[in-house]
């Protein structure tokens, strides 16, 4: 493997799982999509697969604590936003500098539910 595919591995994937720093819509899941769809390499591909996996939980999380949130007139949300969002920015971190120092196996995040 040469130099440059190296380094292709290494953008595409981190580029993939940093996506989520993008916003919490629906658009920047469209990044990991377009990498999935774009990509030959099957360890790019697992990690695109994988960081779209994470945005769908981290939606999922996120009704989840709205509605809690909503029940409790805004109590647990006070208390649980900032750890959600503490949580994915430390997970995300972690798979973008995984992936620049590991090209031969993609990252997997613990904790999640895996739809792809």
């Amino acid at each position: 493997m040469s130099d440059n595919s190296s380094d292709r591995i290494k953008l595409l994937s981190a580029v993939a799982h940093g996506s989520i720093f993008i916003s919490a819509t629906v658009i920047a899941v469209g990044i990991p999509i377009a990498i999935l769809i774009i990509s030959d390499n099957s360890v790019i591909q697992a990690n695109a697969k994988e960081a779209i996996n994470f945005h769908f939980n981290v939606w999922l999380v996120g009704i989840i604590i709205g509605a809690l949130s909503s029940i409790t007139l805004g109590i647990l949300g006070l208390i649980l936003f900032p750890l959600w969002f503490i949580y994915t920015c430390i997970l995300s971190v972690w798979a973008i500098i995984y992936c620049l120092k590991n090209i031969d196996k993609p990252f997997r995040y613990p904790f999640i539910l895996r739809l792809l």
